[in-house]
């Protein structure tokens, strides 16, 4: 009997703990469900109101250029300067442009007051967004405009990982751009190698019509000597041999006799330096060198260079492949000497 009735006790227990848990939950649950809407909510609403609206809105380039920068940013206020920040957050100016932006705002608040929680806090809710803007910038090339932004991440969080990919595709779009205009200047020379071909093809065509047509007009003036020279046989009945030796004469008086300097017979077109064009170089190069009797060039030297040392290899490159008809003297190719500046135009490197 009494073991029934402990039973019967620790059964009805048990029943009357299951309502208790089930109240104290749902008590939890509204405490919660308050809590957010009088405590949390309130607290986000504030802070989206000091950091100008939600900055994961994207950002217009009519929008950040919206407000024109203020006149003297050190001299301003600790709510001068939230004044602007905030301003700018919401015309979603979070790290640019350059001088008014929200970010940079906020970090001369850290500067006038490092304690300031209103500046930090917002600096590190919207570095991630900060991060994307700069993300975009590497996209559309902008290096300069993505370093200035990542300078300014790194004073906001200089051990955050996002700034070690950031960098790292800030150099990988770096590279591509740099074997991008490395590609065209190959392209570029391929071309030109191929006008300088077609070039020296046309000359030595040109020549060959020449030799031929010199041939025929000489072919031409010996079967009319030779016609002197019958009817002056038949006139006169000299030897032969006289009138071979007429011949001769005539043969030898007209051949040439031209005088002349060595002429370039392909373009001489330098390969702009990659490290030149990228640091937006121009200059000259002052350079002597010997034309051989074969139309090559050796003995190049180079005389002065503006500025020096930057373009002296690839005018040197240029010469090498240059090619040129030899000076002639009295109807003899021979060599000489020979000077030119080659200049550097980032115009014609383009």
């Amino acid at each position: 009997m009494d073991t029934r009735n402990s039973r019967h006790a620790r059964s009805f227990e048990r029943g009357a703990t299951k309502p208790i848990i089930f109240a104290v939950l749902a008590i939890v649950a509204g405490l919660a469900v308050v809590a957010w809407f009088l405590i949390i909510k309130p607290h986000q609403d504030l802070m989206t109101a000091d950091t100008g609206g939600h900055p994961s809105t994207p950002v217009s380039a009519s929008q950040q250029q919206a407000a024109a920068p203020p006149v003297n940013v050190e001299a301003m206020s600790l709510n001068d300067l939230l004044t602007e920040a905030r301003s700018a957050m919401n015309q979603q100016r979070v790290i640019a442009p350059a001088g008014n932006n929200a970010f940079e705002f906020y970090l001369k608040v850290l500067q006038k007051q490092p304690g300031n929680q209103v500046a930090a806090d917002a600096l590190r809710e919207t570095f991630p967004f900060a991060a994307s803007n700069v993300e975009q910038a590497i996209n559309q090339r902008d290096f300069n405009e993505a370093q200035r932004e990542i300078d300014l991440l790194t004073k906001v969080d200089p051990t955050n990982y996002t700034l070690t990919i950031l960098r790292s595709k800030l150099d990988a779009q770096r590279k591509t751009l740099d074997q991008e205009q490395q590609k065209q200047l190959d392209q570029q020379h391929q071309a030109e190698l191929a006008a300088q071909k077609a070039a020296a093809d046309k000359a030595v065509s040109d020549k060959a019509l020449a030799d031929k047509t010199a041939a025929d007009k000489a072919a031409q003036q010996q079967a009319a000597l030779a016609a002197q020279q019958r009817a002056k046989e038949e006139e006169t009945k000299k030897p032969v041999e006289t009138t071979s030796n007429q011949v001769a004469t005539a043969n030898t008086s007209a051949g040439g006799s031209e005088t002349r300097d060595a002429i370039p017979i392909s373009t001489i077109r330098p390969r702009y330096p990659s490290a030149a064009l990228r640091n937006n170089q121009e200059g000259w190069v002052d350079v002597q060198y010997t034309v051989n009797v074969d139309g090559s060039v050796t003995n190049i030297q180079v005389t002065s260079a503006e500025p020096r040392h930057v373009f002296d290899n690839a005018a040197i490159d240029a010469l090498r492949r240059a090619k040129f008809s030899p000076a002639m003297r009295d109807g003899t190719a021979t060599a000489s000497q020979q000077q030119k500046r080659i200049e550097f135009k980032l115009n014609s490197a383009q």
